[in-house]
This record gives C-alpha cells, structure tokens and sequence, in this order.
C-alpha cells in the first residue's frame, strides 16, 4: 500500500470521529452555532505534551457541553485519542516553526503544523468565515454544511449509477467476445478501466458516507447496493488475463491500478503492463481468458474446482469444447458437476448471444 492511500485509510478513520451523530461533532457544532473559534488537537498525549505550553492539565471524561465551555478560553484543547477524555485546554501549542504551511491564520497554521509534526489530528475553526478544517500530516479537509455534503453525495451517486450500468454492459460484450475467441487487449484495457473507475468513484461516496455519519443512512444503502460484487468481478477478471493469476498476485494487481493517474487508467500499454504482460503489447493483441469469471456464473462449483479445470484446460474456449467426459476427468469434478459446467457454460454463452 502507498503512504499516500494509507494515508486516506487514517484520514477515513479520522473523519469518522466527526460525522454528525458523535459526541465531538455535537461540540463542534454548539461553537459553531456560537460563532467561536478553537484549535482541537486529539491524538496521543505523549506526542503531544512537547509541544503544550502553560494551560490547564485536566483529564477528564470528554462531554459535548464541557468540550464547548472550555473553547470559551483563548487556547487549544487536547483529546485523548479515542475523544473519550479531555485531557488538557488553554493550552499554547508551540510546534516547529520551520515545518512549511500553505495557511495564514495563527490557529490554523499551528494546526496544519501540529499534523505534520506529530500523527494527531488538529481541528481549526474559524469565528470569521465558520468554517472548519481538519488536518492530519500536513492535508487538509474542510468540513462541508450537511446539504451541501448530501447534494454532493446524491450526485457522485448518480454518476455511480451510470458507471455501474456501463460496466454491466462492458462485462456482457466481454463475455460474448471471450465465448467468441475475440477478445483484445483493448477490450481488457476498457473494461479494467472502468471497474478501477467505479472503485474510485464509490470511494469518493464513502467519504461523503463518513462525514454525513448519521446522516448518510440513505447513501451508505445506496452505495452498498452500487457496489456490490464490484471487487469480486474485478478479481475474476484480473485473474483471466493477469500472468499470474495468484489471488496474493491479483491483490497487488489492483493496488497497483488503485495508484495509476485518471489518464492511465484506460490506457492498454499502461493495462498491459499492470497485469505483467509484455511491453510490446498493443490494444489489438488477442487474448484469451482462462475462464475465471465465466466459470464463477455455474452455482455451485467451488473455487477449487474450477481452478484444477483452468489448471487442466488453460483457456475458457478449451473448457467450452470440453466433453462432460474430459471434464469429468480432473479431479474433484464428478459427473454431475461435469454435466452442470457443460450445460451452465453454454446458457451463459445463449443469454450474452440474444
């Protein structure tokens, strides 16, 4: 995983503490219905205590109310890191004047630095504009109002529905195409894509999700909807055309394309070299599937089994003019399963045929 994702991983985590319906959200919003100011600074103490100078040392059980009271005072306020306590307010925070800001208010540069001197998160709000910003290691978030988030949120969820519909029809060309032994590296390439796009875009969802908290049931229901399967039909397809189709190997696979810029991601020579294919390949190189995703649409056929079947035939277009006899044949299979595969694999090929 790269700093900059396990990064957003902390940063889901840290937005979590936020959303409306927790107790640190209640108190930020009583300041500012209020109008106030404050620097909120939760993480752990010891990494802290350095940098606090003068204030009050109080450690005690954290409250909305008494969260508010205290940032009636000039100084910050700091939380344990679960927020469970409030362990000191007034205080000075004193970090290192050498590390670069981009901001130019007082609170919110000693936020911006305070994040990327230690692994707290610095909350800075402003009395003037009312705004609140998050920081942790240096990046900034700024809370959006809740309708602004959820017109935001309604609408990246539009654009994955769309997303979503156009991937369900690039999966039943693909599927055709690989039953008819056409398939091309662009063809891959554009439907790699666009899964890689959809993760993105539900991605982009999940934040809203974490900063609505409460207020994001709907949503959450919808992008759980949208997203369904998504990671699982990628794998399939990963693993037809990726040269090494070890799930530990396809892992790695999509992290790498989790990193690729927006404009590589539909780019063959780019997809081509994700999945470890050669440099030279073009996006009308021929492919063949080995037969992962069209096998995963037979009920009732084990993973294990159909892997011994790719094992044993390499490609989805031996596996369909495979006998029930020679499918019978590889281990684990039986006649049953053999005849259920045989027949399974050609309805899959009529309903792509219509």
């Amino acid at each position: 995983m790269t700093d900059q994702r396990a990064l957003h991983e902390v940063m889901r985590a840290e937005l979590a503490k936020v959303a409306p319906g927790t107790r640190l959200r209640e108190g930020l919003d009583m300041m500012i219905s209020s109008r106030m100011g404050a620097l909120i600074v939760v993480g752990e103490i010891a990494a802290l205590e350095p940098l606090c100078s003068g204030g009050f040392a109080i450690d005690t059980s954290f409250t909305p109310q008494r969260l508010f009271e205290l940032s009636k005072m000039d100084g910050a306020i700091v939380l344990d890191a679960e927020c469970d306590r409030i362990l000191k307010a007034n205080v000075h925070l004193v970090p290192d004047a050498s590390l670069p800001t981009s901001e130019t208010g007082m609170r919110h540069r000693s936020a911006e630095r305070i994040s990327r001197q230690t692994s707290a998160l610095a909350i800075a709000i402003s009395h003037r504009r009312n705004v609140v910003n998050l920081y942790l290691r240096g990046r900034r978030v700024t809370l959006d109002e809740i309708d602004v988030l959820l017109a935001k949120a309604n609408q990246a969820i539009q654009t994955l529905q769309n997303y979503r519909q156009r991937l369900a029809e690039m999966l039943e060309r693909l599927t055709l195409l690989e039953f008819e032994d056409l398939v091309t590296l662009g063809d891959v390439a554009e439907v790699v894509g666009r899964f890689e796009t959809v993760r993105r875009v539900a991605r982009e969802v999940e934040r809203y999700t974490l900063q609505l908290g409460t207020e994001g049931r709907l949503v959450k229901m919808q992008l759980d909807e949208l997203t369904s399967g998504v990671t699982e039909q990628f794998t399939l397809v990963l693993r037809d055309y990726s040269s090494n189709p070890s799930l530990r190997k396809i892992a790695a696979v999509r992290d790498r394309l989790a990193d690729l810029p927006p404009e590589r991601i539909i780019e063959p020579d780019a997809i081509a070299h994700e999945l470890g294919l050669t440099s030279s390949e073009h996006a009308e190189l021929h492919l063949r599937p080995r037969g992962y995703r069209a096998m995963a649409q037979i009920p009732m056929v084990p993973g294990s089994v159909v892997a011994r079947i790719v094992e044993r035939f390499g490609t989805l277009t031996a596996i369909a003019r495979a006998s029930v006899e020679e499918l019978d044949a590889v281990d684990g299979v039986g006649g049953r399963r053999a005849q259920a595969i045989s027949s399974g694999l050609a309805r899959v090929k009529a309903h792509v045929s219509v």
